[in-house]
């Protein structure tokens, strides 16, 4: 089942990456301002999250059919992925991460971000560090929300 999802994941990020046109330059222009739009849509998710809480931030930025995939867990999609944010205790600890760049589709309506995090508890002194990829999809209004989102636990110190 892991190496199936692993397949699906590999697949979608082949797929957005090959539909993402930045040889023509006419349209480098247009693509770097729909990536640079995805980029500030992660960073202000992130931002969103040192202000509100984690648990807030991921309820505003999950589409309705959003899937989570994380680590020794099934796939948790759709409602049942809200279910499990509606559920996460975001106290006792704060999680903050940096997006390292965004693509965006030539058709604008699905992208990818990806980048590092950071957990840190205030109980206990201790800080995880990971990385994450997280695939979003325009909506009707034009706002961006993630539709997978996965993590990897494991940088060293964060860098």
């Amino acid at each position: 089942m892991a190496k199936n999802i692993c397949l699906l994941v590999c697949t979608m990020l082949v797929f957005l990456y090959s539909s993402c046109d930045s040889s023509k330059k006419n349209n480098d222009e247009t693509s770097f301002s729909k990536n640079a739009v995805l980029l500030k849509t992660d960073n202000d998710f992130a931002a969103s999250s040192a202000e509100k809480g984690l648990r807030q931030a991921y309820l505003e930025n999950i589409d309705s059919n959003g899937v989570l995939l994380r680590p020794n867990a099934l796939p948790i999609a759709g409602a049942d992925a809200v279910d499990y944010i509606i559920g996460l205790k975001d106290t006792g600890y704060s999680m903050q991460w940096k997006p390292s760049n965004a693509v965006v589709s030539v058709s604008g309506d699905l992208g990818y971000t990806y980048g590092v995090y950071e957990i840190k508890s205030s109980v206990v002194d201790t800080t995880l560090y990971g990385t994450y990829v997280s695939i979003w999809k325009k909506q009707n209004d034009g706002k961006w929300k993630f539709v997978l989102q996965s993590n990897n636990e494991g940088i060293g110190n964060g860098e």
